[in-house]
């Protein structure tokens, strides 16, 4: 039993501290206020608190627990909105009122709620960790699968089927040293520890998000990184939530890590209405939600990250593939700002500490593409997905540098297209993707074999409008060449007509990868015959005067299985424009 001896804020001094270790959680004050060890000198601890300190004097006791902040898995997640340190929120609602009261201790997953468990192994059989030992119907869409913890394998001595709480035993096993170990619904990870995997896969599959300008221009890969750095205003959380309704994962953990109560307030109270629009049910069936607002303490921002990412882990284990959603990550650098500067610790940049690059890699890292543990080699992923909040839209500041460096995918919102309506106001050319070129294959045999020369030819379309813009604001656009002006339509018209999207719109809120090739392909392909018009001496003002031009921007309203059928007509319409078009101009001639 330690002894509290100073105070400054969320971070404490204990001494009389002596067997413990590094990051073990302890029980600060009568009240027992949650804390983790953050460094050690002789017998001296500090500590970060996860909870508020006002009222702590020094005398009052510290207890170690001699265990690392770990986090509880098993059924029951799905559903659940929980603090930063994994307490549910509800649950504390009902015990303490709509404040949170300090020192209140809750279990995470529901001690009396029975599961159905389906037994899969058989007793006798040999079984390696991860190995599946059966599944529990965790929500009307996801298939919770029990597996062998780390440290329990060995052989089955027993395995009961029947309906079980989490904390009951459902089986035993006997490792090689000869001891019986119980299994249970639920296991206890350390959220600091990254969950073990058999190997890593390179990132070749798309995660399908339905947002064009992602899928098309800035492709983010099942198991990859992505950063969303913006200012306020740009729709960094507007479109966490698209990716979260429409990607092609089978899990969403949404972490809000420090962001203002409001913001989390409408995630927390929209999500449980959304509908998911593969399965028809609540979106919350397959959603975990860790909300640790900024008005929360600070030192529990840190924790909620890793425990949002611990939990992607244990999904992804289970063969699912999992978003997670980072919102903002810059908030969980202020918090490590602000108790490193009550360390003591020599200042980094903008008085960072010297070790932020090194944590936001740590956490990007444990993303990816995996073989899971287990003989029958499930595949999962966890593709995370960061925003970042640079104060003014300066990504120039230390967070948005040091998480560029660590992810693939850079999606730049611009609050110059939020104003003008542009949404997602993600600019196309300052955004990027490395994962393109390992992507295109995919693209090729799945979608078209012609997808990377149309995005290509469509990228340098816009790239030649912005050189364009800078001589039609000197001296006009009647200054240009037919050609050229020719160029501004289409740009225009892959702007508004394709790049553009509304999240809220019925139909056009999500469009398959297949839509999004015909669109393409039509736009570019008014190219090719308004450039083919020009040259045969017809005017542009003609061919902007084509009817089919309309159409092409009713394209995105149309439904998805009507898009073939469509398509046809309108080639064959455009086909039929042109041609008229032509002869007018031959006659003429």
């Amino acid at each position: 039993m330690g002894v509290l001896e100073k105070i400054s804020g969320p971070v404490v001094v204990a001494g009389e501290m002596r067997g413990a270790k590094m990051y073990d959680v302890v029980k600060v004050g009568e009240e027992k206020l949650i804390g983790e060890i953050i460094k050690l000198q002789g017998d001296t601890a500090t500590i970060q608190v996860y909870e508020d300190t006002s009222g702590l004097k020094p005398g009052e006791p510290v207890e170690n627990t001699d265990e690392p902040l770990s986090v509880e898995l098993g059924p029951g997640l799905l559903q659940s909105i929980y603090d930063g340190i994994q307490r549910p929120l509800e649950v504390i609602m009902n015990e303490s009122g709509s404040f949170i009261r300090r020192g209140i201790v809750t279990n995470a997953l529901d001690r009396k709620k029975l599961w159905e468990f389906v037994p899969v192994a058989k007793p006798g059989a040999e079984l390696e960790a991860g190995d599946l030992l059966g599944t529990v119907q965790e929500t009307d869409v996801t298939l919770h699968k029990i597996l062998v913890p780390k440290g329990s394998e060995g052989e089955l001595l027993d395995l009961k089927g029947g309906k079980f709480k989490v904390t009951d035993v459902i089986g035993v096993t006997r490792g090689k040293d000869g001891k019986k170990r119980e299994l249970r619904l639920m296991q206890r990870w350390e959220v600091r520890r990254p969950r073990p995997y058999a190997e890593k896969f390179p990132p070749d599959t798309p995660l399908v998000t339905g947002q064009r300008i992602l899928d098309t221009f800035f492709p983010l890969a099942k198991g990859g990184t992505a950063a969303i750095p913006g200012p306020f205003g740009s729709g960094k959380t507007v479109t966490q939530q698209a990716l979260a309704k429409w990607s092609d994962a089978q899990i969403v953990v949404y972490i809000g890590c420090g962001e203002r109560g409001n913001e989390m307030c409408e995630v927390l109270t929209e999500f449980p209405h959304l509908e998911d629009p593969r399965t028809k049910k609540p979106l919350m069936q397959r959603t975990v939600l860790i909300a640790n607002t900024s008005n929360m303490p600070v030192a529990a921002r840190e924790a909620s990250v890793y425990t949002g990412i611990t939990i992607a882990e244990y999904y992804r284990d289970m063969g699912y593939d999992v978003a997670l959603m980072a919102d903002s990550t810059s908030r969980w650098a202020e918090a490590m700002r602000e108790i490193s500067g009550r360390l003591e610790e020599m200042p980094g940049e903008e008085g960072y500490p010297a070790y932020l690059a090194h944590r936001l890699a740590e956490f990007y890292e444990r993303a990816g593409r995996v073989i899971c543990l287990g003989k029958d080699k499930r595949v999962g992923s966890i593709s995370v997905i960061g925003a970042v909040s640079p104060p003014g839209g300066d990504i120039s500041e230390p967070v948005s540098q040091n998480t560029l460096r660590v992810t693939k995918v850079f999606w730049a919102l611009d609050a110059s297209l939020a104003h003008r309506r542009h949404f997602p106001a993600i600019h196309w050319l300052r955004s990027y993707s490395l994962y393109t070129g390992t992507l295109n294959d995919w693209y090729s045999k799945n979608i078209s074999p012609e997808w990377a020369a149309m995005r290509n030819k469509a990228m340098a379309l816009l790239q030649k409008e912005a050189e364009l813009q800078e001589v039609v604001q000197l001296v006009g656009p009647d200054a240009l060449p037919e050609k050229e002006r020719a160029i501004l339509v289409t740009t225009r018209m892959l702007r508004e007509d394709y790049l553009q999207q509304s999240a809220f719109h019925e139909i056009d809120a999500y469009a398959s990868v297949k839509k999004q090739n015909e669109m393409l392909k039509m736009i570019l392909r008014f190219y090719d015959k308004a450039a083919e018009a020009i040259d045969e001496g017809v005017q542009l003002r003609r061919v902007q005067e084509l009817p089919v031009l309309n159409s092409i921007a009713r394209m995105k309203e149309v439904p998805e299985p009507e898009i073939p059928k469509k398509a046809d007509a309108m080639n064959r319409e455009m086909d039929a424009q042109f041609e008229s078009l032509l002869k007018e101009a031959r006659r003429s001639g």
